[in-house]
């Protein structure tokens, strides 16, 4: 027999190292490994710590022994503890307590058992539990047959001191308040039922790893549905349909490497048992409740999922690999750059096969791997706030992983985090992960240092189950089991579909360059349809009469669509979703809305979002000195508005117009800065309250939402972007700790949110908020790398756009938008005009760190309503400025100004302070609050306002960085078209190029910052940049 490798005379030795190596989480020193070839899929096995002998076991002192059955670590701990228990009961654990009445019990009354000892039935449910814990690791995954598996030793039954003698043996179990075959009141079987039954349940072609879990509920659950006798029974009716997606799956691929021989489409060869797995978990998600799915995948299998899950028109699919088509003219069409067809994503009312119906959401994404991860999530919490799916068993999330990127990519981990935290969580997401094996061109051995690319997943305690991705019906069980696992506790789990990929990374690819070994097996290995169809036939259930009545159904319809694709015309581009109805296209025309509030209602507002329980006892820095006491102060006043109030004036008043507010990132709840404080602690419960949650009767807790996050960049801003996407009538902020901290997330700027629209047809108003200004804080904590954001805008810089504001359509063409806002009544209308129009584009915030505290950084509270005549009233109502004019009260043609000094930011209070103090008259300075899209009307009206002055622009940031270089050519383009010169016209003034955004040194930066702020106002003209 296999079991008995390791002889009985070092039995005892053995299971007391063992034993007590568990204790420590190692696998036993000597593994043994199964007979196979070289090639290992598992390249990393966990050793043990040491190689030297065995401790010798101690006496276990009395007061020591109330650990669990579960800890024994010796023969003598065991003879402790009867002893200890014959003494007194209580004295040890209940669990032991359990055990021993068990076999005492049983002993006298079966006389079969009766030369048992306690320490073989001990062993005997140890080495029940080792197939628990690492039977995975005897599981039949490859489908390859090549993996080379090195078995622990605690899967030996000689180990716990059992022969072959003994194999026909009774033994008693006991009866155990646990799921699986101990709890089938059959406390006495031998030891070869025993064996078969563990080797059945945990060896087979599905591996499962579930006993890092913690809860025992949770485990016992999953016993139960693991451990039975028959888990996977189908009958002829069920495999058919099992058997008609597999089909579809395999000779999607099939047919399109027949048409298009060249092309890359980053099939499914190898894997297509994907299919008809995803296809059983939307069934059976949907019999368990689930209404919508999001998913979220890579570009491998794609265009399968597409097609054959998601149900997008084949001819559709098939007219994209022929080149394809824009769309017919239409008016207010809108098309974009497009996208490759394996980047797209898709949506469709999918029936299932219980009759109901799922909406299936395939999200777009780029190659980068796994960045879509957070992006799906973010977009399923939405869905469960607009749904009031509060239980969150309505709207579920997929993700489906490369074996690569799921160990590789860091944004795995930072996205498994969120799916526990309270604003986070969505009632758990289901990974697929499409294991081949091997990445691009490498082994895993090189690609992780953990076993299992999944092991990643055992930080939160998901199940993982290892299926062989050849064996379609334990594919089908395991994807139904992760639905069921999903709907009971609402936590994440992993299926592992260990498969291969029958080609290189793409068709064209060659892969025997690098695993000659492995596609010497592909080769001539059959794929899961032969497998499958031929098991069929052996069952004898399917006649070959019904296989080939599929196989011509389903080459009949593909090439039926073929042809169809041929003169397959897009009528529309499918850009918005249904709750997006009536929101415009980049190329219609959006009415531009006031943002002022009546007065009445900013009082109201401000009255509440500035007052708390009477009962509640805050810190009185926050009560008395700093905000609350003297936020009632200003709304009372109307004056003095300072920048959290703004902001906090901003978020009611949207609030109580019916919008949803959502904010997160690091420490926003009390703000970086300690200017915020949205919520409140009291001081000696503990007890919180949010002010902004009070503003309406009987307001939803969620309506507005303030939530710190993770430390994360990257996971959280994909969260929240996908957050954003699902309905416009929500404003979703996302605050960096500090402006450059952003750059950990630059993967979202770069493929999702500057692009997206233009590649994908999906619009967002997403905030993001990056503190910015120099203030002696170092490199690191003073720039919001505001130059990398405007070099991604795409506005031309040598055009200037219809302005007329009844046709201008300037910020609908732009691909998002860019400010650097100076005061709080501006930021306040900035971010209602984020609502209060009718499409969406992403707002970038350089936002303020020393301003929010500035005694000139303050706003009346008349700028922030709609009353006509009040200071932010203009002709054309009450909305956010784009530039600030002059405050020295100018008319409109001022010919005596020698310099016209343009601005953005906190340098201008620097500016300003300056011309005060030095009682400068003749120089102008503007403040330019919106640099993206760029402001040519109001720039032209103060260029023709200062006839003569000489043009300035003014920056805190080397020349290399800040606004400097997206500036001068625009701000050239203006001058040009008034003819007022050209580009060496325009004088720099700021800090010389640098590598470091900053100098570390803070007398240095005093020294750096009064030079330029001394220079912009110097009475000589300035040098030009181009001598």
């Amino acid at each position: 027999m296999v079991w008995f490798r390791i002889g009985s005379s070092v039995a005892k030795l053995a299971i007391r190292r063992t034993l007590s190596q568990s204790r420590c989480g190692s696998y036993a020193t000597r593994t043994r490994v199964l007979p196979c070839q070289t090639r290992c899929f598992h390249s990393t096995i966990l050793k043990s710590k040491a190689e030297s002998a065995a401790p010798v076991p101690r006496p276990v002192p009395l007061s020591k022994l109330t650990d669990s059955f579960l800890d024994g670590t010796s023969s003598v701990y065991l003879e402790e503890l009867q002893r200890a228990w014959e003494a007194d009961p209580n004295s040890v654990d209940e669990s032991w307590d359990n055990f021993f009445r068990n076999f005492v019990g049983q002993a006298s009354t079966s006389p079969g058992i009766s030369g048992q000892t306690i320490q073989e039935s001990m062993r005997l449910l140890l080495l029940v539990r080792a197939y628990q814990v690492n039977g995975h690791m005897k599981a039949k995954l490859d489908p390859l047959g090549l993996e080379k598996r090195e078995i622990p030793e605690d899967l030996t039954p000689g180990l716990y001191g059992f022969t072959e003698a003994d194999l026909d043996r009774e033994f008693f179990l006991g009866v155990w308040r646990m799921s699986g075959f101990l709890s089938e009141n059959r406390p006495v079987q031998t030891l070869r039922s025993i064996l078969s039954r563990l080797e059945q349940a945990y060896c087979g072609t599905i591996g499962y790893e579930y006993m890092h879990i913690a809860d025992r509920d949770k485990c016992n659950w999953l016993r139960d549905k693991i451990e039975t006798p028959t888990p996977r029974q189908y009958n002829s009716e069920r495999r058919m349909v099992i058997y008609d997606r597999l089909t579809w799956s395999t000779q999607f691929e099939n047919f399109l490497a027949t048409k298009w021989t060249t092309a890359k489409r980053f099939g499914l060869e190898g894997a297509e048992s994907l299919i008809p797995g995803m296809k059983e978990m939307f069934d059976r998600s949907a019999d368990l409740g689930v209404e919508n799915i999001v998913i979220g995948m890579p570009h491998r299998g794609r265009l399968n999922v597409l097609g054959n899950v998601v149900r997008k028109p084949l001819r559709q699919i098939f007219s994209e690999f022929s080149g394809g088509t824009r769309p017919v003219d239409e008016v207010g069409l809108y098309t974009g750059t497009g996208d490759v067809k394996y980047h797209l994503g898709t949506s469709y009312d999918r029936p299932t096969r219980g009759g109901k119906h799922l909406h299936l959401s395939l999200v777009a994404n780029p190659s980068h791997l796994e960045a879509v991860d957070p992006v799906v999530i973010g977009k399923t919490r939405a869905k469960q706030y607009y749904t009031k799916d509060e239980n969150r068993t309505k709207n579920m999330g997929i993700l489906i992983h490369g074996d690569g990127s799921f160990a590789g990519q860091g944004v795995v981990y930072e996205t498994l985090h969120l799916s526990a935290l309270p604003n986070y969580c969505t009632g758990g997401t289901v990974h697929i992960v499409v294991n081949n094996q091997v990445a691009f061109t490498t082994d895993p051995r090189e690609g992780r240092s953990s076993q299992y690319c999944t092991d990643v997943a055992k930080a939160l305690s998901a199940p993982i189950f290892h299926v062989n991705a050849d064996d379609i019906e334990a594919v089908v069980h395991a994807c139904e089991l992760a639905a069921e696992w999903r709907q009971t506790f609402h936590s994440d789990v992993v299926v592992d579909l260990v498969c291969y990929r029958r080609f290189g990374h793409n068709e064209i690819d060659e892969p025997s360059f690098t695993q000659p070994k492995m596609y010497k097996v592909i080769r001539s290995h059959p794929s899961s349809l032969q497998i499958y169809q031929e098991k069929l036939l052996q069952s004898g259930q399917v006649t070959q009469e019904d296989i080939d009545k599929i196989q011509k159904k389903v080459s009949s319809i593909l090439n039926e669509e073929y042809e169809a694709s041929k003169d397959y015309i897009p009528q529309k581009r499918d850009w918005l979703a249904s709750h997006w109805t009536g929101f415009k296209s980049p190329e219609q025309i959006s009415r531009i809305r006031n943002t002022g509030v009546k007065p009445e209602i900013l009082k109201n507002v401000g009255k509440a979002i500035s007052t708390f329980p009477e009962n509640f006892k805050p810190h009185r820095g926050v009560k008395r000195v700093r905000v609350y006491e003297q936020r009632a102060q200003m709304i009372e006043s109307g004056e003095g508005i300072d920048w959290g109030l703004g902001e906090a004036l901003a978020f009611a008043t949207l609030v109580v117009e019916g919008n949803h507010v959502r904010l997160s990132g690091q420490d926003v709840e009390r703000g970086t800065f300690s200017h915020r404080h949205s919520v409140l602690h009291d001081q000696e419960t503990g007890e919180e309250y949010c002010p902004l949650d009070h503003l309406i009767k009987n307001q939803d807790p969620e309506m507005f939402t303030v939530s710190n996050s993770s430390l994360s960049e990257f996971g959280v801003l994909g969260f929240e972007l996908g957050y954003s996407m699902e309905n416009p009538n929500s404003l979703v902020i996302w605050e960096a700790q500090f402006g450059d901290f952003a750059n950990g997330a630059q993967v979202m700027f770069d493929q999702f949110i500057s692009s997206g629209e233009a590649k994908w047809l999906r619009q967002t108003g997403l905030v993001v908020l990056l503190p910015h200004g120099y203030d002696g804080q170092g490199p690191e904590h003073s720039s919001g790398r505001l130059e990398r954001f405007l070099q991604m805008s795409d506005d031309n810089p040598y055009v200037i756009p219809e302005m007329d504001p009844t046709l201008r359509k300037q910020i609908q063409e732009c691909n998002w938008q860019v400010v650097n806002v100076t005061t709080p009544a501006n930021y306040f209308h900035v971010l209602r005009r984020q609502i209060h129009r009718d499409f969406r584009k992403p707002l970038i915030v350089m936002a303020p760190k020393n301003l929010l505290r500035h005694k000139q950084c303050v706003s009346n509270l008349s700028e922030f309503d709609d009353v006509k005549g009040h200071p932010g009233f203009d002709k054309q109502g009450t909305r956010f400025k784009r530039l600030i004019k002059d405050q020295s009260g100018h008319s409109d043609l001022e010919e005596g100004i020698r310099r016209l000094v343009l601005c953005s930011g906190k340098v201008y209070y620097e500016l300003d302070e300056e011309r005060k103090k030095s009682e400068t008259k003749d120089v102008a300075i503007c403040r330019v609050e919106q640099l993206c899209p760029f402001p040519y009307d109001l720039i032209q009206r103060e260029l023709k306002r200062y006839p003569n002055a000489e043009i300035v622009w003014c920056q805190e940031e080397p020349m290399n960085m800040g606004g400097y270089q997206y500036i001068a050519l625009r701000l050239c383009t203006a001058m040009k078209a008034l003819q007022r010169g050209n580009f060496n016209d325009i004088k720099y003034v700021g800090r010389l190029p640098s590598a470091a955004t900053a100098t570390g040194f803070y007398q240095l930066h005093v020294k750096e910052q009064t030079d330029l702020v001394k220079k912009a106002l110097q009475p000589d003209p300035i040098t030009p940049v181009i001598p």
